[in-house]
């Protein structure tokens, strides 16, 4: 899939990484070639946006599954995919399939299992993988409990300037737990772990990154105290960063009531504290990336009881709409918005990709803030459409995406 032909796109609403201004946009070769106040040349193919935004395409880091059509939809142009899967990205061969496994219309960067078959042991051939392809260094789903091979590991990372991914959770503290130690999770009888879970691992692991000087990036804080943690580490001026996923701010534990099993996700849903305290992490900039986390189950996955059904989303397709609700909730504003959700995951895996810049890749979506839609889990694009979000009215859609200069879908 080669750009044939220069395209500009006019009469849109650039979101540049500090302002959103009219303009238009002129792809050649699949890169940006010019930005602004330009007019078509002789020769182009020339696309009227008709007042929508002209963003950059969504840049997704920690994505569990690679669901084209879902990413699609969403606006979803690179993924870094986690590396638990079946088999585990804990050697180079893996890393060098997986990293041609999307192209040419959505490139996928895998992100190299800290441990070998991330059991939180050994260390995996870190090196190799990246020589392979990886983009950064990640510990899955979990946390690694063994502080020596954890100090190990951002000293070795540090070594090869690799970010380290790590799940924030203490694994002692969490064991089998499915919701957050509180008012629902006891009204439910459901096993619980305290929110403190999230700040003791953020604590350690920002010690030790600090002793080692390492990249550490938070994927999920959902926490106050979590929040609290990383904006003093990043006060002190140490290589912290911190992600986290829409549903922690648009949604606290009140989901889960009547075990409802959409919204049995890991970390489990906080309270409304918590939430309120994400939201203000983001608006603070404590909170550097937004990712879907994108997980989809299906129906023997999540049609069983609360405590055990596995948990995990569908979070592709809602990612934007979602991320959007912050702007028209006057938190942030709409070139914030997409920094969140495309520069900052592009600057986190060092990507030339993420912000509409000359000599950056053309990977560019159109974008109707307004545009109305249904949530609909059973009508979703995604392989399964496991949404807390469903049945819920959404704002915000992808109406043209284009990877390296050529339209997806056409």
């Amino acid at each position: 899939m080669k750009q044939v032909r220069p395209l500009t796109i006019v009469n849109g609403r650039l979101v540049l990484p500090d302002r959103v201004e009219q303009g238009a946009i002129r792809l050649v070769d699949g890169m940006i070639e010019a930005v602004g106040d330009i007019a078509p040349r002789d020769g182009d193919e020339t696309v009227d946006a008709r007042g929508k935004l002209i963003a950059p395409g969504l840049v997704d880091c920690g994505v569990f599954a690679v669901d084209k059509p879902a990413f699609h939809f969403g606006g979803i142009t690179r993924a870094a995919l986690m590396p638990d899967q079946s088999p585990v990205l804990d050697i180079a061969s893996r890393i060098n399939f997986i990293a041609k496994s999307g192209k040419p219309d959505l490139w996928v960067h895998p992100l190299a299992a800290a441990t070998q078959n991330l059991e939180g042991r050994e260390l995996a051939e870190i090196a190799l993988m990246r020589d392979a392809g990886a983009r950064a260094i990640a510990t899955g789903r979990q946390w690694i409990a063994d502080s020596g091979v954890m100090l190990r590991l951002l000293q070795y990372a540090a070594m090869l300037d690799m970010a380290v991914i790590t799940h924030a959770e203490d694994a002692s503290l969490v064991g089998g737990a499915v919701a957050t130690a509180g008012e629902m999770a006891t009204r439910l009888g459901l096993p619980s772990a305290p929110a403190e879970a999230e700040a003791l691992a953020i604590a350690r692991d920002i010690a030790l990154g600090e002793m080692a000087g390492a990249r550490l990036h938070f994927r999920q804080v959902t926490t106050a105290a979590g929040i609290e943690l990383v904006a003093r580490a990043k006060a002190r001026g140490l290589k912290v960063t911190a992600g986290v996923s829409p549903a922690y701010f648009m949604l606290s534990d009140l989901a889960i009531a009547d075990f409802r099993s959409f919204a049995r996700l890991s970390p489990p849903l906080r309270s409304e504290k918590d939430r309120q305290a994400v939201i203000a992490g983001i608006a603070e900039g404590t909170i550097d990336l937004v990712t879907s986390s994108h997980d989809p189950r299906g129906a023997e996955d999540k049609r069983l009881p609360f405590a055990d059904a596995a948990p995990g989303m569908a979070g592709a397709e809602t990612l934007l709409s979602t991320t959007l609700t912050l702007v028209r909730d006057e938190v942030i504003d709409m070139a914030r918005a997409f920094s969140l959700m495309a520069a900052e995951p592009a600057r986190l895996l060092g990507l030339d990709a993420g912000k509409l810049e000359v000599g950056l890749a053309a990977d560019i979506a159109i974008v109707d803030p307004d545009k109305p839609w249904i949530v609909e889990g059973k009508s979703m694009a995604a392989s399964a459409g496991n949404t807390p979000f469903d049945g819920q009215p959404a704002q915000g859609r992808v109406v043209a995406l284009y990877k390296g200069g050529v339209r997806i879908g056409e």
